[in-house]
């Protein structure tokens, strides 16, 4: 316990009263503990520094203090000063007015969350390094809308080397997300009421940006290899947002005939194609695939975020736009604001001109590439499942059969479901301690798939393999 950090005690005493100012003191702080504005631990001024507050002696202080020690509400050590007792609620269970508010600890999931990285180590001698010379300039200040001008600049030196796409630090946009930057976009790119293509399956958080803006959003088709370009309406859409490197959540990449394909589409239509880019970089089979915005770059807008390999915690992330753009967003950033902190711009852009992502990422690649083959070990051979192939990214899917299943022993539940299995199978593993998704929340129509997405990036090997050890267990119990 520090003893400098300490609690300021809104107490007033009264010369006027008929009861001593020691006395006044210490029922004050009494009453302040059992209100819970003090808590076990709080660090309470020292006599002198509260004497001169209160414009009384020391002595008032210190036997205010000393009558609170006695009852053991205070405890006072040698070179830490006086604290409310850390143990006062087993010595004054009653008498308060409200129950002491002491930390509690409680049980985890653990939780096998889609699409989180590992950040174990991720503050690295060049990650510590690009954030004490950012913090060592907090006066500094972006005038430019669009972002610090170091920062795209890296961004486009990221893009070259790690995704062949060439652009200008102008087409650049820093944005504090993906759902930022595409509420941006929605914001500026066409009219108030626009018409959104979204995959279906898809990312959850993305799809529900559009709507919450009162745009409408139309569910396109999607198979193994990602969205189905010959099924798009003519006249209908203002702009489709895609995951062509890693299709979110069944893990398929459009080919190549059907990216010429979409690129003509959205030359013919004059809609936007929003390519979302996340996971891109986490290939496990084969080389990260090119931008789309390489096939067609007058209409394609890039969204990328930093958050599968450094942490979603930077919330900074980025749009390349084509040039007719830059303006318009210009304006509008300039009466909203950059919504990134410079600091934050400036300890990412040093960050990048190390190099250090680049390295950081090919590391990653190779651990991400074992826990893939753990689960694969794992759950590839559970009879009444399916696991989908896991090209890249940091989650895998497992689809259940619900004719090799029941639900639970009964005779009722023999014929359940799959959405009933989907649903049982995600309340036991968590009633075991494992926390995975359900598979259908990824659509947004009919025709939606059952089975559950777990994810295998944020936890250690031992940690991975005795978790998808339980959910197969627990998979095997329903059969």
């Amino acid at each position: 316990m520090r003893s400098d950090l300490v609690v300021d005690l809104p107490v007033t005493l009264d010369r006027t009263d008929d009861t001593a100012l020691p006395q006044q003191l210490a029922q004050q702080i009494r009453a302040l503990i059992g209100r819970g504005v003090l808590n076990p631990g709080d660090q309470l001024p020292s006599g002198r520094a509260l004497a001169g507050e209160l414009s009384v002696a020391r002595g008032t202080v210190v036997t205010a203090y000393e009558e609170l020690c006695a009852e053991g509400y205070l405890v006072a050590r040698h070179g830490s000063g006086t604290m409310v007792n850390p143990n006062l609620a087993h010595l004054h269970p009653q008498g308060t007015t409200t129950p002491l508010r002491t930390p509690v600890r409680h049980s985890r999931l653990v939780e096998l969350t889609p699409g989180v990285p590992d950040t174990s180590d991720l503050a690295d001698p060049s990650w510590r390094a690009a954030w004490r010379q950012a913090a060592a300039h907090p006066g500094i200040t972006n005038t430019d809308p669009l972002g610090l001008p170091e920062l795209r600049w890296q961004i486009c030196e990221h893009l070259r080397q790690m995704r062949s796409l060439v652009c200008d630090p102008g087409q650049v946009v820093v944005t504090s997300g993906a759902r930022e930057g595409l509420a941006l976009l929605l914001h500026v790119a066409r009219g108030s009421r626009q018409t959104i293509g979204v995959e279906s399956p898809g990312y959850p958080s993305l799809r529900k940006v559009p709507p919450a803006l009162g745009h409408h959003t139309v569910n396109l088709a999607t198979d193994e290899h990602g969205l189905l370009t010959d099924e798009l309406p003519e006249q209908e859409l203002d702009a489709v947002l895609v995951t062509p490197g890693h299709q979110y959540p069944d893990g398929g990449s459009l080919s190549t005939p059907r990216r010429v394909e979409l690129a003509a589409w959205a030359a013919r239509t004059h809609s936007w194609i929003i390519e979302d880019d996340f996971d891109s970089e986490l290939r496990h089979v084969g080389q990260p695939l090119p931008a789309l915005a390489t096939l067609q770059p007058s209409h394609t807008i890039l969204l990328g975020t930093f958050s599968s390999v450094m942490t979603s915690a930077l919330a900074c992330g980025y749009l390349i736009v084509p040039p007719r753009l830059v303006p318009v967003i210009r304006d509008h950033r300039r009466a909203t604001g950059q919504p990134v902190g410079a600091l934050v711009q400036h300890a990412l852009a040093s960050y990048l001109e190390t190099g250090a992502l680049r390295r950081r990422t090919q590391r990653l690649r190779q651990v991400y590439r074992r826990r893939r083959q753990l689960v694969i070990d794992t759950l590839a051979d559970v009879d009444g499942t399916e696991l989908l192939p896991i090209n890249g990214g940091l989650h895998a899917v497992l689809v259940i059969d619900p004719t090799g299943h029941a639900a639970a022993r009964g005779p009722a539940d023999s014929h359940a479901t799959s959405a009933e299995l989907e649903t049982s199978l995600v309340r036991s593993c968590a009633a075991h301690g494992i926390g995975v998704r359900a598979l259908s929340r990824y659509w947004g129509g009919e025709g939606a798939k059952h089975g559950i997405v777990l994810g295998f990036g944020r936890l250690s090997d031992e940690v991975l393999t005795a978790a998808l050890e339980q959910v197969a267990r627990i998979i095997r119990t329903k059969r």
